[in-house]
């Protein structure tokens, strides 16, 4: 199987994922198609070596995080979303509570997202965590019951416990 065609299956499969994931980092829709489409770029300029050692999602999900982080550095936050029109019909994941969650994600530190979306959302382990954020575990422990003690904080125990 060719090179392109490889990397198209992959993303055909994958592309959705990252994109939730992304936009749980970030917490706009838009850059989170920036983040996804630097992401694949990223992935497919290493595309060979990668494939060859086996670890396709964890170099996505790396380059993704670092970065959201990194942008996140540099102070560009859109506080607004442009629509050219309002949906006539509730989408999915649009409940008030969603928007709740959200609003306290994107409340955390950059670093502090990045494990509770990582830990809780991508459902990796502590030392995948650690792994993917060039972190100890100690701090990916840390920061992720930093991170959940500000959303029990901001959400009230009943809607986190909901959304969790």
């Amino acid at each position: 199987m060719d090179r392109d065609r490889e990397f198209g299956e992959f993303v055909d499969a994958r592309a959705l994922v990252l994109r939730r994931t992304a936009y749980l980092l970030c917490g706009d829709w838009h850059r989170a198609e920036d983040l996804v489409q630097t992401a694949l770029t990223k992935l497919y300029v290493a595309w060979p070596r990668v494939r060859r050692d086996g670890a396709v999602d964890a170099y996505a999900r790396k380059v993704l995080v670092r970065t959201a982080i990194d942008e996140s550095r540099r102070g560009f936050r859109r506080r607004e979303t442009v629509v050219e029109a309002l949906p006539e019909t509730p989408v999915p994941g649009s409940a008030p509570a969603d928007f709740d969650v959200r609003a306290a994600l994107a409340a955390l530190p950059p670093g502090q997202r990045a494990v509770v979306v990582l830990r809780y959302w991508e459902d990796l382990s502590v030392t995948e965590t650690a792994r993917l954020l060039g972190r100890t575990e100690g701090t990916v422990k840390s920061q992720a019951a930093k991170g959940l003690a500000t959303l029990r904080r901001l959400l009230g125990r009943h809607v986190f416990e909901e959304q969790v």
